[in-house]
């Protein structure tokens, strides 16, 4: 089954240019999320609202994010559009980014730092993150769902899936597993997001769950270099959520696959992220990254 490469779709989506936000700066969050709301009506009706109105602004917000999850490509018109992003610029600039510059590394390969960092990778200011997506790459269609793909779709804006919608029908099929597609990454703080479907696991990890997760890596790293000025990348934990491929055994062949690219690629990257959210998933990583020092 053939893939898309970048040179067959960065036109498309317009992957070189710099994304500018709108900035409807003289309009209330509130009349912010009705304009949004108001483009997005049967979402909010296919998830039992009757009448957003009658919802605080924090349960009016939710439903937001809610209806977009569930809502398909090119849903948004012009307006709600920039009435969405000056939302989430307004929102992000709220919050605590994270500069990949900052952050110690756990060790160095040749010239790349290797960092270990826990935390909410929609504020880690970086180069390039990497989503784990499904085959349709539209994003989790579960509103509410605590899943990255959720994570990162919410708060990049409808941009993201609209440009995931274009590849796939450019590409004519589903995803393929093991391989990487990147699009802008809108209003997040980093420039780019790297989007890889990863091995289901169920029951015993195979042979070929190890290819195609180790496949999912490489092919990541090797989508940094068909873009311009990438020189940092966070990876989270690719199919150990909702995929079902334990931590403990997908985190040593991550190791090893991005330190072999590495080595091979020594002035490709300045940083490589691992990302974690949890206290366990930081646990694994280090005692992983610890070995691997041991070893080599």
């Amino acid at each position: 089954m053939k893939h898309l490469s970048v040179a067959g779709y960065c036109t498309n989506i317009d992957l070189n240019a710099p994304f500018v936000p709108a900035q409807l700066s003289d309009i209330d969050d509130s009349v912010l999320i009705r304009d949004v709301l108001n483009d997005l009506t049967s979402a909010w009706r296919q998830l039992g609202i009757k009448d957003p109105s009658t919802l605080s602004h924090q349960d009016q917000r939710r439903l937001l994010d809610a209806a977009i999850t569930i809502a398909p490509p090119f849903s948004l018109n012009a307006h709600s559009k920039a009435a969405l992003d000056t939302l989430l610029q307004r929102e992000r600039a709220s919050t605590t980014e994270t500069h990949v510059g900052n952050l110690p590394p756990f060790l160095t390969l040749g010239n790349t730092k290797i960092v270990l960092w826990r935390g909410d990778i929609t504020t880690l200011n970086a180069d390039a993150i990497v989503n784990a997506a499904n085959s349709q790459l539209l994003g989790c269609f579960l509103p509410q769902h605590k899943c990255i793909d959720n994570a990162i779709h919410n708060r990049a804006g409808v941009q993201l899936r609209e440009d995931c919608d274009v590849l796939i029908k450019l590409q004519g099929h589903d995803e393929p597993t093991g391989i990487a597609k990147i699009t802008r990454a809108y209003n997040l703080p980093s420039r780019y997001v790297i989007h890889t479907v990863g091995p289901i696991v169920q029951g015993a990890v195979t042979s070929d769950s190890k290819r195609l997760l180790s496949s999912s890596y490489s092919s990541i790293l090797d989508t940094t270099q068909t873009v311009d000025n990438i020189r940092s990348l966070a990876f989270c934990s690719i199919s150990t959520g909702v995929f079902g491929y334990p931590i403990e055994q997908a985190t040593p062949l991550a190791l090893k696959t991005v330190a072999q690219w590495v080595k091979a690629n020594p002035d490709a990257l300045d940083t490589v992220v691992f990302n974690v959210f949890s206290e366990h998933d930081y646990n694994v990583y280090q005692s992983a990254l610890e070995e691997f020092i041991c070893k080599n």
